[in-house]
């Protein structure tokens, strides 16, 4: 495995050296928290981010799988398209922001704003979430197994948020339906991949009131 020590190194030069080790086999990447932007738009290969990342880690992601073992800062997976990225603690604002596709994973707490304008992605958060989560979604999945903050789903528009815990409000044009057998399933299955242990059947799901919210 490739290992390259990012500690005092710009964001330019690092993307060039990622760039010629990044193939079939992963690449381990430490000291990156005093840059932004790492990792973006990578169509391919797999990075293990050692320790804790700066704002928008695998921004534009493009099919690559990152993994980050400590904390990321704001806008993690910012605008992805495919690919997944994992966060073993927690993630900052705006973690899953106008994505279009593939997964986000924070095994700890997220920030407000996770998964705005989410278009498309699987965005699951195993801890708690801040304040606004999933507002405006326009499809995809949100899925919480803690708790969140105030206006959860916050004019949701399409796609569907799952929570395990409690909110401390819920949004706009929301309503809570009971959880079909399809979503059983794609929680159970999503689970288990990620390893998560919570009760799946527990699980409340909130959808959109209305797709067009803002018409009368």
């Amino acid at each position: 495995m490739t290992v390259i020590n990012a500690k005092s190194k710009k964001l330019k030069s690092l993307s060039s050296l990622l760039k010629e080790a990044l193939g079939e086999e992963p690449v381990e990447v430490t000291n990156t928290k005093h840059l932004n932007g790492v990792a973006a738009g990578y169509k391919h290969g797999e990075l293990i981010i050692k320790g804790d990342a700066g704002d928008y880690l695998g921004v534009l992601n493009a099919g690559a799988t990152i993994n980050l073992t400590g904390n990321a800062g704001k806008y993690i997976a910012d605008n992805m398209t495919a690919g997944t990225i994992i966060v073993d603690k927690d993630a900052g604002l705006g973690a899953g922001m106008y994505c279009y596709g593939g997964n986000l994973v924070v095994r700890g707490d997220a920030g407000d704003f996770t998964g705005t304008m989410n278009k498309g992605a699987t965005i699951l958060v195993v801890g708690n979430v801040g304040a606004e989560a999933g507002t405006y979604m326009l499809a995809g999945d949100l899925i919480v197994v803690g708790n969140a903050g105030e206006n959860f789903a916050n004019y949701i528009i399409r796609g569907n948020v799952f929570i395990g815990g409690d909110w401390e409000t819920l949004g706009n044009n929301t309503h809570v339906v009971p959880l079909s057998e399809e979503d059983i399933e794609k929680l159970r299955a999503l689970f288990e991949i990620y390893k998560v242990e919570a009760p799946v059947t527990e699980f409340k799901k909130v959808v959109a009131a209305s797709e067009k919210p803002f018409y009368h």
